[in-house]
């Protein structure tokens, strides 16, 4: 089903251009994660949550109720598809092979290449320095969001907490959002 509705969804969201990173398809839910170069704010999402709920009204996917969630990858993302783990060169990666893929069964590293067969892993957490995997042996995988070296707080800073800065962006602040989502039940 979660492939049918690829295919169905794929060119109506391109239209929007906004790109389908995934489909999951679950009792009672439909999950469609999309994005956009440059990321994807609210506005988008609602675009691509009307866009989804209506051509689910077409092909009435599922029987009886059913949640339709549209949502952005977010910061640390699944990838199951080539097309995923190309995009996410360069990122750092989580991936757990299948029992008995391998001698390693969790490995974090560098995506350093990804094609139609499989992807290659670097880093010094990598047995030997770089682990070439077929998809065929990978169980799961997604991205690691590195949050980096937090800067000492100014003076000023250490005697209260900051409680945020009204008008001031989340960078500014320093609150991170995973992603968003837009849910709709349907009947």
């Amino acid at each position: 089903m979660s492939d049918e509705l690829h295919g169905v969804l794929s060119p109506l969201l391109a239209a929007h251009g906004l790109d389908l990173v995934d489909v999951e398809v679950r009792p009672g839910l439909v999950r469609v994660t999309v994005d956009r170069p440059g990321g994807i704010d609210l506005d988008g999402l609602a675009e691509a949550n009307r866009t989804v709920s209506a051509a689910l009204d077409e092909i009435d996917p599922l029987p009886g109720r059913y949640t339709l969630e549209v949502s952005s990858p977010g910061v640390e993302r699944r990838l199951r598809t080539p097309e995923q783990f190309t995009r996410a060169i360069g990122e750092t990666v989580s991936v757990r092979t299948l029992p008995g893929a391998g001698d390693v069964r969790r490995v974090q590293g560098v995506l350093a290449e990804a094609d139609a067969t499989g992807l290659r892993i670097e880093g010094a957490e990598v047995p030997g320095g770089t682990l070439r995997l077929s998809y065929d042996e990978v169980e799961r995988a997604r991205t690691v969001f590195e949050w980096g070296a937090k800067p000492a707080p100014s003076p000023s800073r250490r005697k209260a907490p900051n409680k945020g800065v009204a008008g001031a962006s989340q960078a500014e602040t320093g609150q991170q959002t995973e992603h968003a989502t837009e849910r709709v039940t349907t009947l």
